[in-house]
């Protein structure tokens, strides 16, 4: 990932921190099938390893899982807040004029090779705990031992998991760190003033002034 200086996170816990907070990741890789690309929610074990290991599942009939089995580098990308700037925001727009669009946008990219397995047991902790996790915010919260054991162990096999250590973790933070302190002022007002919800959630990270 391309990453000026200025953008560069590389604080390991608010590496895995925004991890935790993407809800769908993208699960991409290089194999004899050529690139592939899978969209996936996954868990983080950050105690697992220098990086923390990422677990997921993927359908057995999805041919993915075997460019993991096989050694694929996998590169797995989690986009968090992002909006488009406009060249109004700017002051310097008034000044100057010498502004052009841009988009600010946060992501983390986890690099690494994982392990494939197929153990019920293994499997029922990896979907458990996930369903745990995304379920957790309901007032009734529905778990796996809620539906039918034998429909479950069918569920179970047709659906490969697999373990993914992270070699290398690269974060960047596009927040108008480029820019002087009234030009991030002037983006952080415009986005939080736009109807556009995610233009409010970017808003909410931008730098504040100096206090």
């Amino acid at each position: 990932m391309y990453t000026p200086r200025a953008f560069a996170l590389q604080d390991l816990p608010e590496l895995q921190q925004l991890i935790q907070h993407t809800r769908l990741a993208q699960l991409v890789t290089l194999g004899e099938q050529g690139l592939q690309a899978s969209h996936l929610p996954l868990l983080l074990n950050p105690e697992e390893g220098p990086h923390g290991t990422l677990y997921g599942h993927l359908a057995k009939a999805n041919r993915q899982w075997q460019d993991l089995h096989n050694g694929s580098d996998a590169l797995v990308i989690f986009a968090g807040a992002e909006a488009y700037v406009s060249p109004a925001f700017y002051p310097a727009k008034a000044e100057h004029g010498k502004v052009v669009p841009t988009w600010n946008y946060i992501a983390v990219h986890a690099y690494g090779r994982a392990e494939v397995f197929s153990d019920a047991e293994r499997l029922l902790g990896v979907v458990g705990a996930l369903t745990d996790r995304h379920e957790s915010g309901r007032a009734q919260p529905w778990k796996v031992s809620d539906a039918p054991a034998d429909y479950i162990d069918g569920m179970l096999k047709a659906i490969v998991g697999f373990a993914l250590p992270i070699q290398r973790l690269e974060g960047k933070r596009k927040l108008s760190q480029n820019r002087s302190a009234a030009d991030i002022a002037g983006v952080r007002q415009g986005l939080a003033a736009s109807p556009d919800v995610r233009d409010q959630t970017l808003a909410r990270f931008m730098p504040k002034e100096p206090s």
